[in-house]
Parts: structure tokens; C-alpha cells; sequence
């Protein structure tokens, strides 16, 4: 699989770096990024400087680790001639804009991959996704991971209500908010609860699902912050690309 990255900050970077020592999912097809001088230790023949030229590269996979904005302006074009796995997700909760994409990738047999990032459990939500009646996730983060001056607001939330209008209040915080809604009762039915803690120094996610048939599902994870996001995405992301391998339909969780 040949595998493009837009995007080489924290994350893509790290991602880079694990598919070029580990190889298994595939090879670096090419690397774009906003600020080329960064991308030193890319080979100069990796190097894609515009991304309307990505095709040239012949991508299997492009994996966006660059903002949702990306998704705005190139996320059609890629799936005409690659999968595309956007890993900033709350551009997913503009409804038309996700319309477009999975049309686009119904007509050229591509996927739009939805990786679980920091959702544990993605896999139990979306097999059950139609049995759940009432979905509702939750993140407890220090207040300089949402780039709020800190101070201590520990018991109520900061914001309470749907996945859609906290993915437009927080774009870059919440993408395991828009992949768990996703997943299960969709973006204006998914509850969404946000907590800034001063007092804890870590990312805390929290997820509870009831069914229909009284059945539920408790998950629960903490994991050291780093910036926005926690210690362990670029294993996730790269665990996401290995399951990308064979993905199927318009849409697909990974």
C-alpha cells in the first residue's frame, strides 16, 4: 500500500517515521506539509508541494494529519483515486461536507476511513450501531489541552450537548467525539460532555451506551496529554493504517 501524509507535525511525523522503520503496512507514497522546510528528513522525491498534484504520487491511502480544512478543500478529490482517512474528524460534523465525501467515494469504489484515534471500543459501537438507544461521551482534559488560562472547573461541564455542535466549538479536540457518534446514533443524537480540569494532568475518556434491549457498554480510558491529544496517537493512527489494508464501503471504520 502506498501511503501519503498531509500533515508532519507531532503526530504525522511520528507516523512517517514508523512506516518508513517498520514497512508493513506499506511505503511512503508522499509527504505535504504547510511549512516544506520542515520536511528535512523526507526524501526530496517524497516531497509533494501541492496537494492538487497528489494523484501523480499514486496513492493507495492519503491520511490527513493537517487540520480539517484539508478535508474541505481536497477530501473529494482524494477519493477519486485513493482511499482517505481524515484523522481530524469534526470536519466529518459538517453534514453536507460529509454527504460529499461518502457520495464521492459510493462513485469511484474508494473508502472514507474513520480511525478510532482515541476511542477504545470503536469496533463493540459500530457492530451494535443500530441496537443503541442513547450514546454518551465524554473527555476530562486539563484546560491548556483546550486552550483555555487555567483554573479549576472540575464537577460541571464546560459544554453539554451534542457531538455536531461541540465538533464546531472545538475542532481540533474532539475528533473521538465525531468517531464514536459516527459509530452509533449519529452526530445531533450522540451527547457530548466536556470537562477542563485543573487539577489532573492527563486525558480522560469516558463513553456510555445503552440499547434497546437493556444491554449497555462502559468505556473508560486515561492516557497522558500531549498537547491536544494523548501520548499514544501515532500508534493508534498506525494501527488504523494496518486495518486500512482491505477496508471496504463508502464508509469504514478503522
Amino acid at each position: 500500500m502506498r501511503i501519503g501524509l498531509v500533515g508532519f507535525g507531532f503526530i504525522g511525523a511520528g507516523l512517517y517515521r514508523r512506516i518508513v522503520a517498520d514497512g508493513g503496512p506499506g511505503e511512503i507514497a508522499f509527504v505535504h506539509n504547510r511549512s516544506p522546510d520542515k520536511l528535512g528528513e523526507v526524501p526530496r522525491a517524497l516531497v509533494c508541494e501541492r496537494l492538487d498534484d497528489a494523484h501523480a504520487f499514486a496513492p493507495d491511502l492519503i491520511v490527513e494529519v493537517a487540520g480539517p480544512e484539508t478535508s474541505r478543500l481536497h477530501g473529494e478529490a482524494f477519493l477519486k483515486f485513493a482511499d482517505y482517512m481524515p484523522l481530524s474528524l469534526t470536519a466529518l460534523a459538517d453534514a453536507a461536507l460529509y454527504e460529499r465525501l461518502t457520495r464521492a467515494a459510493a462513485r469511484s469504489g474508494h473508502s472514507l476511513l474513520v480511525a478510532h484515534g482515541a476511542l477504545v471500543g470503536l469496533d463493540s459501537l459500530a457492530e451494535w450501531g443500530e441496537m443503541w438507544d442513547e450514546v454518551i461521551i465524554s473527555f476530562r482534559k486539563p484546560p491548556a489541552s483546550l486552550g483555555l488560562p487555567n483554573g479549576t472547573i472540575e464537577h460541571e461541564p464546560i459544554f453539554d450537548g451534542s457531538v455536531r455542535e461541540i465538533a464546531a466549538r472545538y475542532p481540533h479536540n474532539v475528533n473521538a467525539m465525531v468517531a464514536c457518534a459516527l459509530a452509533t446514533v449519529g452526530l445531533d443524537n450522540c451527547r457530548a460532555r466536556l470537562f477542563a480540569d485543573a487539577g489532573i494532568d492527563h486525558l480522560e475518556l469516558s463513553v456510555e451506551a445503552r440499547g434497546r434491549d437493556g444491554s449497555s457498554l462502559s468505556i473508560c480510558r486515561r492516557q497522558p496529554a500531549r498537547g491536544v491529544s494523548g501520548s499514544e496517537m501515532a500508534a493508534a493512527v498506525m494501527s488504523s493504517v494496518r486495518r486500512a489494508v482491505g477496508a471496504a464501503g463508502a464508509v469504514a471504520f478503522v
